[in-house]
């Protein structure tokens, strides 16, 4: 393993997901990138223009902060990058792929099944859509 993805975006579930992506870079001297998609909301006759869930800075303290949980586990060759995309899971799949990823680590919202059924579930979309294992963090 040479490549890790840690695909985070914000919450509680994403810190779980930093340390073990952090802890296992160093176990396999493995890069990791660190990857918040930002979604793009609204537009497509929903009322209103489209438009991003989070700020170009929300988004660089929320990648400069996981940048420094990574490295505080253990992870020495990080990366960081935001990504824009209606559809999260596909955004993080296809870049994994498209760039030669081995192995992508995500966290779990802990959804109730009525929450997961009317919100979908960006892990359960990852694990399903990609091309190399996926680790899910609780």
């Amino acid at each position: 393993m040479t490549k890790i993805l840690c695909a985070i975006d914000g919450t509680d579930q994403s810190k779980s997901a930093i340390d073990l992506a952090g802890k296992m870079a160093k176990a396999f001297d493995a890069e990791l990138t660190i990857m918040v998609v930002n979604q793009l909301l609204g537009g497509y006759g929903r009322g209103g223009p489209p438009a991003l869930a989070w700020t170009a800075s929300e988004v660089k303290g929320t990648l400069d902060g996981a940048a420094a949980e990574a490295q505080k586990a253990g992870a020495s060759k990080i990366r960081t990058l935001g990504a824009d995309s209606r559809d999260v899971a596909r955004a993080i799949t296809v870049y994994a792929e498209d760039n030669g990823f081995d192995q992508i680590v995500v966290g779990t919202g802990g959804k109730g099944a009525v929450s997961r059924m009317m919100l979908g579930s960006v892990s359960n979309d990852v694990v399903h859509r990609a091309h190399c294992p996926v680790t899910v963090a609780r």
